[in-house]
């Protein structure tokens, strides 16, 4: 079960918080209360520089990563009125809070942060290492993405930015280091491995998030916003979710990568607002290896059409049945996606990173194959809904 790493500060039922937020399985790592309660959020990883920066030769210890960087990190507190909001379930009235965690990005005093942590907030505070506290206004959110960037008038000496990463260098194995304040308890740190690379991981708008890293390093619920941090202190993953069927930290963490991170955070600060391109499928990789088996083609199977949608009026057509081949079941009897603009498309997780590369308006040539035949049309992409 997957949950946000979020969390009520007075500690009411945050399995069944983050369970309203994200569905069975999924939890936010920040930690939602009710009349005055909380949420906290899981460690982070990002820098202000916007350039990936290279791991040095020789790791640091735990002591000395934290040492470097817990400076930087914040705890956030997010205030709410609105009982319809996201990270305020159950509908009850009066205060409600959230508690998560952050990490400065630049000296200008934006703070990054996981949307669910902020989604509906009507008041936000943000609590340095020494303890000073600032209101802060949110600049922008992507709940497609889970991050929030926020901006805080505090003095330029409490404002220590984290240098950002190079997600895409890592390995599995390699040591990874989680600042935050789970349960609320702030500047706690913990370290692991990255236990895994590429996971798909589900958004607060349910939307797939692709390129997630795995770790082991414990996050718990307020652990959500927090930075994940490689063996040279730099900020590789924003923490935001745990697998867990306990609603605790079970070994299992997800966080969003720092090469997602630097272009949606750069967007958030120029814009406010950042707008995904959406074609309208659901899609399921078929791999070479079981595509004879099952009498398809490899690539990625379209096995829903949304109305409406870019895909419909592109007459794209959804699966009709499942077919099981090495003990799994997949999808038959839909177009399967092979190229778009020429480009081989080899796994579901390719095609939505081909798509998202691109603007809305744009327009793609999609080749797919039906029947055993291959076509070729030309789409418009639309922007993705909220």
């Amino acid at each position: 079960m997957l949950r946000f790493s979020s969390r009520p500060r007075a500690f009411l039922a945050a399995a069944l918080a983050a369970a309203s937020l994200a569905g069975a399985g999924i939890a936010l790592a920040a930690y939602t209360a009710f009349d005055g309660g909380g949420s906290g959020a899981a460690p982070a990883a990002i820098a202000g520089t916007g350039r990936p920066t290279a791991q040095t030769s020789s790791p640091l210890s735990v002591a000395e990563i934290f040492r470097r960087a817990s400076s930087g990190v914040v705890e956030i507190l997010a205030t709410a009125s609105d009982s319809s909001s996201s990270p305020f379930p159950f509908g009850q009235s009066g205060a409600r809070q959230a508690q998560g965690s952050g990490f400065v990005y630049d000296d200008q005093g934006h703070v990054v942060t996981n949307e669910h942590v902020v989604d509906g907030a009507n008041s936000v505070t943000v609590k340095f290492a020494n303890g000073a506290t600032y209101k802060a206004h949110v600049v922008g959110t992507d709940a497609s993405t889970d991050l929030a960037v926020l901006q805080v008038d505090a003095p330029k000496s409490l404002l220590h930015p984290l240098t950002l990463g190079d997600s895409s260098s890592l390995q599995v194995g390699d040591g990874v280091v989680a600042i935050g304040s789970p349960f609320g308890l702030e500047n706690s740190v913990t370290s692991g491995i990255v236990s895994g690379l590429d996971r798909e991981i589900t958004a607060p708008n349910n939307f797939a998030i692709d390129g997630a890293i795995q770790t082991d390093a414990a996050i718990n619920h307020g652990n959500s916003g927090g930075p994940l941090l490689d063996t040279s202190g730099h900020v590789i993953g924003v923490t935001s979710q745990i697998k867990s069927d306990s609603g605790g930290n079970e070994g299992v963490g997800f966080a969003i990568p720092s090469s997602t991170v630097r272009s949606v955070v750069s967007q958030l600060i120029s814009s406010g607002k950042i707008t995904h391109a959406f074609l309208g499928v659901s899609i399921q990789t078929i791999p070479a290896a079981v595509a004879k088996a099952i009498d398809t083609t490899a690539g990625a199977e379209v096995t829903q059409v949304r109305s409406g949608t870019p895909a419909a009026k592109a007459n794209l057509h959804g699966a009709t049945g499942t077919r099981s081949a090495n003990g799994l079941s997949y999808p038959t009897g839909g177009d399967v996606i092979t190229r778009v603009d020429g480009t081989k498309v080899t796994s579901a997780d390719q095609l939505r990173s081909l798509v998202d590369g691109h603007r809305p308006g744009d327009e793609i040539s999609v080749t797919y194959v039906r029947n055993g035949t291959a076509k070729t049309v030309h789409v418009k992409l639309a922007t993705r809904p909220s």
